[in-house]
């Protein structure tokens, strides 16, 4: 009963953690009023909670699997009491940065669940369960939405302190409600680094958190102050338009992981950054607030879309290091959101206009497009190349002018040819001289009726020995439906090698 419980739960803990996240860039435009600020001085305030947020995800990951979701979310809930009520009290841009930086710790909860979610539920649901975890990110919708209602009627200050009973109270329910009995990973934080690094799929997939997350992180932070200072919206109608942002890509998340479990999770990522690319397009012609909602509205069902979708590919490919990886791709994904807001603000003060950030977003995107493209390539060959090497049975790939191109290792067991010794040669060296022309020329045209042959011949070994085989041959196909190859797979009949 105890296990059914942690999804739910989980999520939950993640929606606290978000909430408290984001509490400097929802109470920005109240804070400015009693803290002075320059413009750059209000861009790293907003995102200085997400480089220790950030960076905390790796180690987070690492101690959810050594320890268990249940004392990593009791504990870090108990951590940020301090800097939220450091917070509630600041009176200088110092006070801010120090105060903000610590909060980064409920952004880098996230790690928690991605790890330890995955140890309840099979393989195939993981992009599921991952997705629906995601959720939580509505965490930043709430306080988006809600403190600029409270700052209003309580003041900024007394809207902060709020939120430490909403803390405590978790902390409390994660550390009752938590299994106590969760699988553990023991193995050594630089082991699982070690095993892990050097594999260029990881750095992949963590630029393509890196864009995604990043642009969910990037404009949750941006966006409350941005409509303030550039459309002169109200501050609470600013906070809802952002709510509404946020609410599009947290209920986007879920779709990516079923995406992701039921099509393909390259075939997702394609859509998303293909919408990305137009998104940061349309952002970057300094458009009305019309054009410039409908620009956000599908960064946000992209960059959900594609959260969910991202999280689907760490298991297929590190099952073994989930913790480790799911940090360093998490990680990844929140310095996403850690440096946009800056570089904007940089580009705003030396251009005047937003113009060159917004068409980098784009570059990005396309760029990440191209390597979904090729992973997913590389995917379907690396899968044709293990169906080869794995199979039972040998399989001869010719070209249509009868070149061999490759030959499995069942191959090199039956007719005693290394593959070296047939790559660029006929199958010809096969020939046992038992079949006439009259059996090849009827050979060919059922290939050339129906697409394939099959049926007993007799063919000779690199020694010299002849043995019966049953062989079928298959015309492989391209996009256009013209052959490009032959494949031959065949296996001996060791009853009949003598008659």
């Amino acid at each position: 009963m105890v296990r059914k419980w942690q999804l739910p739960l989980q999520t939950l803990s993640l929606t606290v953690g978000f909430m408290v996240w984001v509490i400097l860039s929802s109470l920005m435009p109240f804070i400015k009023e009693t803290v002075p600020m320059s413009p750059s001085e209000v861009a790293w305030v907003t995102a200085i909670p997400v480089l220790l947020g950030s960076l905390l995800r790796i180690p987070v990951g690492y101690w959810s699997n050594r320890f268990g979701a249940r004392l990593l979310f009791s504990i870090s809930f108990l951590l940020l009491l301090a800097p939220v009520f450091y917070i509630s009290q600041a009176t200088t841009y110092t006070d801010l940065l120090i105060g903000g930086l610590f909060i980064g710790i409920g952004g880098a909860v996230f790690s928690v669940g991605v790890t330890s979610l995955p140890k309840y539920y099979p393989k195939e649901k993981h992009g599921s369960v991952n997705g629906i975890y995601g959720m939580g990110n509505i965490g930043t919708a709430i306080t988006t939405f809600s403190a600029p209602v409270l700052a209003k009627s309580f003041g900024w200050a007394t809207t902060v302190q709020m939120f430490m009973l909403l803390l405590v109270g978790f902390a409390v329910l994660t550390f009752l409600m938590g299994d106590k009995n969760e699988p553990k990973v023991v193995t050594p934080l630089g082991q699982q680094i070690k095993s892990v690094y050097k594999n260029e799929k990881l750095w992949l997939i963590s630029l393509f958190y890196f864009i995604t997350f990043g642009c969910f992180v990037a404009f949750t932070v941006y966006l409350p102050n941005f409509l303030v200072s550039h459309f002169q919206l109200d501050k609470v109608d600013a906070g809802m338009r952002t709510a509404g942002f946020i609410l599009l890509a947290t209920l986007a998340r879920p779709l990516g992981g079923w995406l992701g479990d039921k099509w393909n999770p390259f075939k997702a990522l394609m859509i998303v950054f293909a919408g990305l690319a137009l998104s940061g397009l349309v952002l970057s012609f300094s458009p009305s607030i019309l054009m410039y909602t409908v620009g956000c509205l599908l960064v946000a069902a992209c960059a959900g879309i594609g959260n969910g979708a991202v999280f689907k590919l760490v298991p297929m490919y590190f099952s073994r290091q989930a913790g480790i990886v799911n940090g360093i791709v998490s990680a990844m994904g929140g310095l996403g959101g850690f440096f946009p807001p800056l570089i904007l603000t940089l580009l705003f003060n030396l251009t005047g206009h937003y113009a060159i950030g917004f068409m980098a977003l784009s570059q990005f995107a396309l760029v990440s497009l191209v390597l979904v493209m090729w992973m997913f390539y590389q995917e379907k060959l690396q899968l044709a190349a293990t169906i080869m090497e794995k199979t039972g049975e040998a399989i001869l790939i010719t070209d249509t002018r009868g070149v061999i191109k490759s030959a499995n290792h069942a191959f090199t067991k039956v007719t005693g040819y290394e593959m070296n010794e047939v790559i660029g040669k006929s199958p010809n060296i096969l020939k046992s001289g038992r079949q006439n022309a009259d059996f090849y020329q009827k050979m060919w045209d059922s290939i050339k009726k129906n697409g394939y042959w099959q049926g007993e011949i007799w063919n000779r070994r690199k020694n010299g020995d002849q043995y019966l085989q049953w062989l079928t041959i298959s015309a492989i196909l391209d996009d256009a439906g013209e052959v490009e190859y032959y494949a031959g797979m065949f296996s001996e009949l060791v009853e009949q090698r003598h008659g």
